[in-house]
């Protein structure tokens, strides 16, 4: 199988089972999903489902958390992984939105990076998820699982990741093929031991091809 008919059998394998591939983030408008996004590095998305709700309430906007302490918001997400950084680049976040964006999240992906706490994998999210731009965000999921199955070759960073996924995809594919990825490899391409035999992927994947089918 060609490279390129490997990436033709993932995306018809994709668009026929996960037609509707989204983030498992819950959210109402982009600066709930910018809270979010920051939260979830290095953590699961349940656990920042289950946290969110609360700060939503409490910092509804960028000018509430903006003018929130470290004291009033880092009880509420304790539970979070690396909480202390992250009470920080929330407030630093929410007080740049307001002195340079007129409060608003920014869609571009070089603004976004700016801000505490964004680097480029979630500036990418936040573009993507709420525009739809072209932009592939690689996380640990999407690294592991595009390489076994073969759509990246010799990739040592998530940015060389990055740019052969977004020359392989299919512009109008990119923003989707993001949650695909990282839904598989969440579910069944698991790190330690991936659920080759639930697998649809098997015909087309390098990793089952030359591990575990002989």
């Amino acid at each position: 199988m060609t490279r390129k008919d490997r990436y033709q059998f993932v995306i018809d394998y994709f668009s026929e089972h996960a037609p509707e591939a989204e983030t498992e983030l819950l959210y109402d408008n982009p600066f709930q999903l910018l809270v979010a996004v920051i939260l979830s590095a290095q953590c699961t998305d349940k656990r920042v489902n289950l946290t969110t709700p609360v700060i939503f309430a409490k910092f509804p906007d960028a000018e509430s958390l903006a003018k929130a302490t470290f004291d009033e918001l880092f009880p509420i997400i304790k539970s979070i992984s690396y909480p202390n950084n992250k009470t920080k680049h929330l407030i630093g976040m929410a007080q740049m939105l307001v002195a340079d964006f007129n409060g608003e999240v920014p869609l571009k992906v070089e603004e976004l990076i700016k801000l505490p706490g964004v680097g480029r994998k979630t500036a990418n999210v936040i573009t993507s998820v709420i525009d739809e731009q072209p932009n592939m965000a690689v996380d640990t999921h999407v690294f592991r699982v595009s390489a076994r199955i073969g759509l990246t070759l010799q990739a040592k960073t998530p940015l060389q990741a990055e740019q052969q996924l977004i020359k392989f995809f299919p512009k109008e594919l990119i923003h989707k093929a993001h949650h695909w990825l990282i839904l598989h490899g969440r579910y069944v391409c698991v790190a330690r031991s991936p659920k080759c035999e639930i697998c649809g992927l098997q015909q087309g994947c390098k990793y089952f091809q030359a591990t575990l089918k002989n």
